[in-house]
């Protein structure tokens, strides 16, 4: 799979759509969608909307974050937002500031919910 690179010093502003996995470590002012990883560097900030199977995160995000698989958010990070996962992993000291809702969760909650009837014993 294809590896985008966002490096420092690069700026932009606009809408990405990729296959492949992005690192960034310059500022994107839009949207990302991509149905590989997203790693945002220590330097990097993104400003709008991500779409991703998993991604990490040291810099700065602000903005809707829909993360399918794990979201790892690193010491030095910023989140603020809105933030949908399927599994989250914080280390401590990053800052965090984000409605959060987690999708493998409500999916366990409806497995055990749906747990299969026993038969009924007769006694006579």
């Amino acid at each position: 799979m294809e590896r985008n690179v966002i490096s420092k010093n690069t700026t932009i502003i606009g809408d990405i759509k990729a296959e492949g996995d992005f690192r960034i470590d310059g500022v994107l002012e839009g949207s990302l969608k991509t149905k590989g990883r997203v790693i945002l560097g220590a330097d990097g900030s993104i400003k709008g909307n991500i779409e991703a199977s998993n991604a990490d995160i040291e810099g700065i995000f602000s903005g809707q974050l829909k993360v399918e698989k794990t979201l790892t958010v690193k010491t030095i990070a910023t989140i603020s937002g809105e933030v949908t996962v399927g599994k989250l992993s914080i280390e401590p000291g990053a800052n965090f500031n984000a409605s959060c809702f987690m999708t493998e969760s409500v999916k366990g909650i409806k497995k055990e919910n749906e747990k299969p009837k026993q038969p009924k014993n007769s006694f006579k």
